[in-house]
């Protein structure tokens, strides 16, 4: 029996061995596999967090370019007022510009009639004058109604150009028409 025990004790020592063995093997595998899926998982989320670090560069580098277009959108409007600015102030330099060049046509207007009437009314008084000087009286007073009716009197020049001490063509009028009524 003792030898019974015996074997009984290496069969014994040999299964715990052999049960030892197993164990640290499996239990090397199991550290081999939770180290790998460490492993793995690092990796993983290495991989997440540089997806989401580049998806938050994306996101900045996008904000930024908004950002650009916006100051760029306000400098565009500001240019936009500005060169409204300007359009409103030349269109009323041009109002202005217009207003003047009306006037300036009206004051030419009446500077060229003024002038076409102090023509006709020199060539109505030197006939006036003619014909008084050489004594034709009745002709005189019929030139003198005509200018009167066609209102030219108020153009003949009333001072001398010659300085020559003789009237003015208003006054020669005035002397003649006051000698013939």
């Amino acid at each position: 029996m003792s030898e019974g025990k015996q074997n009984f004790q290496r069969q014994a020592d040999r299964a715990r061995a052999g049960s030892k063995r197993s164990v640290m093997t499996y239990m090397t595998i199991m550290f081999v596999a939770a180290f790998v899926l460490l492993l793995l998982a690092y990796f993983m989320q290495h991989r997440s967090n540089e997806e989401a670090i580049d998806g938050l560069k994306n996101s900045v580098t996008a904000m930024q370019t908004a950002q650009q277009v916006y100051e760029e959108n306000s400098a565009l409007k500001e240019q936009v007022n500005q060169l409204e600015d300007q359009i409103q102030a030349m269109e009323n330099q041009i109002a202005g510009l217009e207003r003047s060049t009306a006037l300036l046509q009206g004051e030419r207007d009446s500077l060229l009639y003024t002038h076409e009437s102090t023509i006709q009314a020199m060539d109505w008084f030197w006939q006036i004058n003619e014909a008084y000087v050489r004594g034709r009286t009745t002709l005189a007073r019929e030139l003198i109604e005509s200018i009167n009716q066609a209102g030219l009197t108020q153009y003949l020049p009333t001072e001398s150009i010659t300085d020559n001490g003789r009237f003015s063509p208003y006054e020669r009028y005035l002397e003649i028409y006051d000698a013939l009524y």
